[in-house]
């Protein structure tokens, strides 16, 4: 496989895998644990967003109070600047949770969510699969 050019400076660099790339995003912010989550989540503290499909959420349920926003809209509905945003995404300091099935996905969408400036923005550990795991609330 070939280096890619770097798009901010235009030199190759070469290919990386998805444990690497997920190592490399996770470096550069806090994940956070299902229970400090759902604490955090009680007092009012994090705005959770669930970006499993529909599919997931129909099987396992839903996380009482956490925003369904689908992967490929995320950043449409988060971003503060964006016509498309949700009532929610009132500023970049908003505290942000997202939430996937197992704590993959969701952290690659921590980095593009970062990228906008949502600076506070990190992923549930584990995913969903964790919190019902830990035996927080499913409806």
């Amino acid at each position: 496989m070939s280096p890619t050019p770097d798009p901010h400076n235009g030199q190759a660099q070469p290919p990386v895998g998805i444990e690497e790339l997920l190592e490399r995003v996770r470096a550069g912010y806090e994940r956070i644990a299902p229970r400090e989550a759902y604490e955090a989540a009680r007092a009012g503290d994090v705005l959770l967003v669930d970006i499993r499909y529909a599919a997931l959420r129909d099987r396992d349920g839903l996380i009482p109070g956490a925003l369904v926003v689908e992967r490929n809209e995320l950043e449409w509905r988060l971003d503060p600047r964006g016509s498309h945003r949700l009532p929610e995404a009132r500023s970049h300091a908003l505290r942000i949770v997202v939430i996937c099935n197992e704590g993959y996905a969701s952290s690659l969408a921590v980095q593009s969510l970062r990228q906008l400036g949502l600076y506070r923005a990190t992923d549930l550990v584990g995913g969903f699969q964790a919190w019902r795991g830990a035996g927080l609330p499913v409806e």
